[in-house]
């Protein structure tokens, strides 16, 4: 049977999927989302797709001393905790830093900064221990809980000269918020209205703007960091036929090195390519034809996309890793299981896979991933891992 065109699988794909949502709870409109169990299985399997079988246990060494470099840190979603792993041997030691942490990011004075539904947890990473926890300002968040669609941070970066973070606080009546921390004070010094949903947050490169990706609401909110000034950018290649119900959103993005331009993947079929400048965007092709989340850019210019598995199994193709060059070549390495963000190395050899994501189907671990061969293997690795780092001396 000849395999249908990319406009025939978008149509079958919005049939199915509206399909799929005339049966869910209105709790579940907004896409991305059935529950899983936190031993690794689905409550109800990823596409259809059988649940991942958890990561191997293996013996937990004890903590000492100042944390090696290469050590990955990784926000537990599924607990109150962010976990530090050894890339060989698995988990050393756990923090706990407030309910259902989600992103996370690492400055060059060792400080991780970790989204949680309580508030932005700041973790001295050399210690292994919490210095403080900055409370939201943001009006409507509802009680802290977890859950994909709790109140609090989600998409979480930092600014290029390590004096400010950005978190985006999802509120889960409306529209988003971006939050402004002086990283001196561990203050909140200003709070901007953005899209619904921040899934995602970026910084330009000359710290200028911060781009806040709303998940629901189909868009790029821009903020100029001195005058919090904003423009909406929509970003929806296939339409917002579907609006909260539609899995065809946009989740995370890069920033591409030679030229600043954002990267958003869509449905392991269509990049994004968006000039924040102008608000233009162009769409290039991809390959992995399965649902995408996680992303980021080596400083090479290199874009890691993860492939969350497939929306409608019967045409579309499981969890993988994508590795696109910078003149648009790709290579599909096929992944075990669903996942939901990636960190690279610092000499850039090796991939580190989040198995925590955000809908059904996560697993308590990491792949690790061998960017040369292609070569994979499992790494125990906290209760749901989402947002990932690699610490590293500057």
């Amino acid at each position: 049977m000849r395999r249908p065109t990319a406009r025939g699988r978008t149509t079958r794909r919005r049939v199915v999927r509206g399909a799929a949502l005339g049966l869910a709870s209105v709790a579940l409109v907004a896409g991305c989302t059935t529950a899983g169990t936190r031993d690794g299985t689905a409550a109800g399997a990823s596409g259809g797709a059988a649940p991942a079988s958890p990561a191997p246990e293996a013996p937990r060494p004890e903590p000492s001393g100042r944390t090696p470099d290469g050590t990955l840190v990784v926000a537990d979603f599924g607990a109150d905790t962010v976990t530090f792993v050894d890339p060989d041997a698995g988990p050393v030691d756990s923090v706990e830093v407030g309910e259902a942490p989600y992103g996370l990011v690492v400055g060059e004075d060792g400080r991780a900064w970790v989204a949680t539904a309580e508030g932005v947890a700041v973790v001295d990473t050399h210690r292994r221990e919490r210095l403080d926890l900055v409370p939201y300002e943001t009006a409507g968040l509802g009680p802290v809980t977890g859950g994909e669609y709790r109140g609090g941070g989600m998409g979480i970066a930092l600014a290029p000269d390590g004096r400010h973070v950005y978190v985006g606080v999802n509120v889960p009546s409306g529209n988003g918020t971006l939050e402004t921390i002086d990283t001196g004070t561990r203050e909140v010094t200003a709070t901007t209205a953005v899209g619904r949903r921040p899934f995602d947050v970026d910084v330009s490169r000359d710290g200028r703007e911060v781009y806040a990706t709303g998940h629901d609401s189909f868009d790029v909110t821009v903020v100029d960091t001195r005058t919090q000034d904003t423009r909406r950018i929509e970003v929806a290649p296939y339409g917002t036929e579907g609006g909260l119900g539609s899995w065809l959103k946009p989740h995370y993005a890069a920033v591409r090195p030679s030229d600043g331009r954002l990267l958003l993947p869509f449905e392991g079929e269509r990049l994004v390519v968006l000039d924040p400048e102008t608000g233009r965007s162009a769409v290039e092709r991809m390959t992995a034809d399965t649902h995408q989340h996680g992303v980021t850019a080596t400083p090479d210019g290199t874009l890691l996309v993860v492939g969350t598995g497939p929306i409608d199994p019967s045409e579309d193709a499981g969890p993988s890793l994508t590795v696109r060059t910078k003149d648009g070549q790709e290579r599909v390495i096929p992944l075990d299981g669903p996942h939901e963000d990636v960190a690279v190395s610092a000499d850039g050899r090796t991939a580190y896979v989040t198995g925590g994501f955000t809908r059904d189907g996560y697993w308590n671990g990491i792949s690790v991933v061998d960017l040369a061969t292609g070569d994979t293997r499992r790494l125990p690795a906290g209760e749901r891992p989402l947002g990932v780092a690699v610490l590293r001396s500057p």
